[in-house]
């Protein structure tokens, strides 16, 4: 079935794949499936309801609420009488929900629990703003989302094809604000073509064997939302995390097929696994690293020799099917997304049987722009994969990369400067990523166009290069580098806690607090062993020279990360100031030597 709507969908899901489980989520401890029928029919009896109470074409509805089959049924019974969905991530300030709700017109608002209910609610006072919210749980006082299912289903005489007939591709389906690490948010108009073009452009990522999905990155980031569009233009059963606590205990009850995630996830996957390999000893200990080094040296499918092969086949059925086993044992691929992935991460778990399929992506984009893939060409370790091919980009001259497809937006929605900025003269989109394009026609990213920085020797520096190397290390949980305007690179760096605890354990150091370690003298010398293991990949103009120790994590409730765990570098050096003057005090002393490459 040609799809041009996104809700076209859920028509194509019943007559491609009729009865199954479409969606499930956690109730009272107990997966609470949604076969199709159920599904279209509640969907269907929502959308009459929200006629009923006035929503019209164009109007803007906002989501607020943690992944669940809810936000399913009211994204689609929104985007087929032709509102829009304006998701907010829970973690928002009270300023930028303010913001968002009021810049959108939002006319109507779903939250899935109490404190969201309270936390929107006490922002909206900030401008005296009154929209109706309606919650997901039941909660005392609150008007609750099936009050709107059940008006619905009584309205037999409604004929929502009308109101689908009326709508077209290029009409608004969602709103979705980027939060960005400096400024007032920006709303992104994306269509319906948009995200139709995105999805069926990567239906080649899942195979045939790919059937059931769990589903734990926030709905209300594009990445996460398309790939569930996804799921459903493939057949595929999503299972919702209760929540990222109970992630590892759901991953091996429902023992699906895949996953999305970030990079961080399975960095912390990864550190586990050695963790209890370093607590093996004799024969097991060696085969561990036996097949950990061998599972580092893994390359392309493609390109491994077949005396490889056979070791790896090896190293699969002694170690690594406990990899397989600690997810599920059903693992198909996953597809990982909205930072850099480390290249060894990458091949390890190749190796490991676990493929993992990088991306890259913005929300401008719908989002993805190139994809690894499982075609006989299409993984390229260390690139983000081949373009997809509806997709085109070119490389400006100052290596940025430059977009155009029917993926990408239009532009910001009451925004049209900042749209005009967005796009050069011939209509590509300016990522703000710098890249380049391999002769086997894979992207490869190298940093943020305004993220690199120029230091006091004209050099310019690409910090997620420098902090992606040093991440490698166990000991370093969140690093960003600096040296904007100075003579030499410095890091902040938060330590691994729980790692650097066991390694001063077996140290003899006894620090009681984070503040006590980080402060250790041995502490500070074996973080500078790392820096110094870790320059040796650097030219000595990018060499981190210097770096400081924090005790405290960078987290999205904090305000030092986008929702997407990206860096909001300018409030962190605003937070760190003193530090950094002090890292630079005795700069003129130092005088660390430039060098040209």
């Amino acid at each position: 079935m040609a799809l041009s709507r996104v809700f076209d969908l859920l028509s194509n899901y019943k007559s491609s794949f009729g009865q199954k489980t479409v969606v499930a989520g956690k109730e009272g401890g107990k997966w609470m499936c949604y076969e199709t029928d159920h599904f279209l029919q509640i969907v269907d009896n929502l959308s009459k309801g929200l006629l009923n109470l006035g929503i019209k074409k164009g109007d803007k509805l906002a989501i607020m609420s943690a992944n669940r089959p809810e936000w399913n049924f009211t994204d689609f019974a929104i985007n087929q009488i032709g509102a829009a969905v304006v998701p907010l991530y829970p973690t928002l300030s009270d300023h930028d929900l303010n913001y968002i709700t009021e810049n959108a017109e939002v006319k109507m608002a779903f939250v899935g629990t109490s404190d969201l209910a309270k936390k929107l609610k006490t922002a909206l006072t900030l401008h005296n703003l009154d929209i109706p919210l309606y919650t997901f749980d039941k909660v005392e006082g609150e008007k609750y989302w099936k009050e709107i299912e059940e008006i619905g289903a009584s309205l037999t005489t409604v004929d929502l094809d009308v109101y689908r007939n009326d709508i077209h591709e290029d009409d608004l389906l969602t709103l979705i604000y980027t939060s960005g690490t400096t400024g007032s948010p920006k709303g992104v108009f994306l269509s319906h073509k948009n995200l139709v073009s995105n999805f069926t452009d990567c239906a080649h990522l899942l195979p045939e064997n790919y059937k059931t999905a769990i589903s734990f990155l926030p709905l209300c980031h594009i990445f996460e939302r398309m790939v569930v569009y996804l799921y459903f233009y493939k057949g595929i059963s999503v299972y919702y995390a209760e929540n990222m606590d109970t992630i590892v205990a759901d991953i091996n009850d429902v023992k699906p097929n895949g996953f999305t995630t970030v990079p961080r996830v399975l960095e912390k996957v990864y550190d586990k696994i050695v963790d209890k390999g370093k607590a093996l000893t004799g024969i097991k200990h060696a085969l561990f690293f036996w097949a950990l080094d061998l599972g580092l040296k893994f390359k392309e499918p493609r390109k491994n020799s077949f005396f490889y092969k056979i070791k790896l086949a090896i190293a699969r059925k002694l170690i690594f099917k406990k990899w397989q086993m600690a997810l599920g044992g059903n693992i198909v691929g996953i597809i990982s997304g909205g930072a850099a992935l480390q290249e060894r991460l990458a091949r390890v778990f190749w190796a490991a049987g676990i493929p993992v399929l990088e991306g890259y992506g913005l929300t401008e984009t719908s989002p993805v722009i190139a994809v690894n893939n499982f075609e006989r060409n299409g993984l390229g370790f260390g690139t983000v994969g081949p373009l997809l091919k509806s997709v085109k980009v070119k490389i400006a001259s100052d290596g940025e990369i430059l977009c155009k497809g029917p993926n990408v937006t239009k532009g910001y929605y009451k925004n049209d400067e900042a749209t005009r900025e967005a796009f050069d003269e011939d209509g590509y989109f300016k990522t703000g990523d710098i890249g380049e394009l391999t002769t086997e026609g894979f992207l490869r990213i190298t940093d943020r166009k305004k993220e690199m920085f120029k230091t006091a020797g004209g050099k310019y520096v690409a910090p997620q290069i420098i902090e992606n190397k040093f991440m490698e290390s166990t000991l370093i949980a969140q690093i960003m580098v600096i040296g904007e305007g100075k003579r030499f690179p410095a890091a902040l760096i938060v330590p691994a806690f729980e790692e650097l605890k066991k390694w001063a354990g077996k140290n003899g150091i006894s620090g009681s607090t984070k503040e006590d370690l980080i402060k250790d003298p041995k502490v500070i010398e074996k973080y500078q062993h790392v820096l110094d293991k870790t320059n040796e990949s650097f030219g000595h103009w990018e060499q981190v020279k210097k770096f400081v120790l924090l005790p405290n994590e960078w987290t999205i409730d904090g305000g030092e990360l986008t929702p997407k765990l990206s860096l909001k570098r300018k409030v962190i050096l605003e937070r760190t100031k003193e530090l950094i003057d002090h890292i630079y005090s005795d700069e003129h002393d130092q005088k660390p030597r430039e060098q040209h490459p």
